[in-house]
């Protein structure tokens, strides 16, 4: 039984790195001794030490014990250990290139699928979805298949931006991003905004944070949906 929170974004605008979510995380996380941190995105190209350390500040100021997959003698040893795994974001393409690279993605996904709790923000999110194909980065490294974790029957879309009537910008929208996707695969993609995250648990999939998200569904208008509507019905 999967048991996972999928979230649109680490920060939220003039707060810390986190703080919005962490009283979702630490009831996700509370039965967990050891969460491993997977920190391949490399938000700007921080190290994987840097970044750990930041997510390890959060999470010990809410009692949580968190590790870097990279800090483990060998990746099976990290496997073992995790009773709960934090996939931080950054670029999606380096972050599932090192996934396959260091032979991460499929034991991940089988462990996850047997329900230890898993959470990502951005990037890490992204993955949660059948593929990557959605995400909002640069391909700056080419991954060996854009497969990705599927614990959900779609994609996301992290960072969803609506269209800005008085903006001077011209290029391609996120919504015209999407069609585009849609012209050449067939699943539903969930835009979801800034503050906002899915919560995966007991069979359900529910939208939570205090903003809608956009559906994109092929063939079909775009529409919104409100918070803690159940999302299991798009495949």
């Amino acid at each position: 039984m999967i048991n996972a929170l999928l979230v649109s974004t680490s920060t939220l605008h003039g707060e810390a790195y986190l703080e919005y979510i962490k009283p979702a995380i630490k009831d996700h996380f509370q039965n967990s001794e050891q969460v491993v941190f997977i920190p391949y995105a490399r938000p700007g190209s921080i190290s994987h030490d840097e970044y750990t350390s930041r997510a390890k500040k959060v999470f010990s100021e809410i009692g949580l014990n968190l590790k870097g997959i990279h800090e483990f003698s060998s990746i099976e040893i990290a496997m073992n250990a995790a009773d709960g795994f934090f996939t931080g974001g950054g670029n999606t393409f380096l972050l599932v290139s090192e996934l396959y690279r260091n032979q991460v993605m499929e034991p991940l996904q089988e462990i996850v699928r047997s329900g230890i709790p898993y959470m990502g923000t951005s990037a890490g999110s992204n993955i949660g979805g059948l593929t990557m194909n959605t995400t909002n980065d640069m391909p700056i490294i080419y991954p060996p298949t854009f497969k990705t974790l599927g614990l959900i029957p779609f994609n996301i879309n992290p960072h969803y931006l609506d269209p800005d009537p008085h903006s001077k910008h011209k290029g391609e929208t996120r919504e015209t991003r999407i069609k585009e996707f849609h012209v050449f695969n067939s699943q539903p993609v969930v835009g979801l905004r800034e503050g906002s995250w899915l919560e995966v648990k007991d069979g359900k999939i529910l939208l939570k944070g205090n903003l809608n998200a956009r559906i994109f569904e092929k063939d079909q208008e775009p529409y919104e949906i409100e918070p803690e509507t159940e999302l299991s019905h798009l495949n």
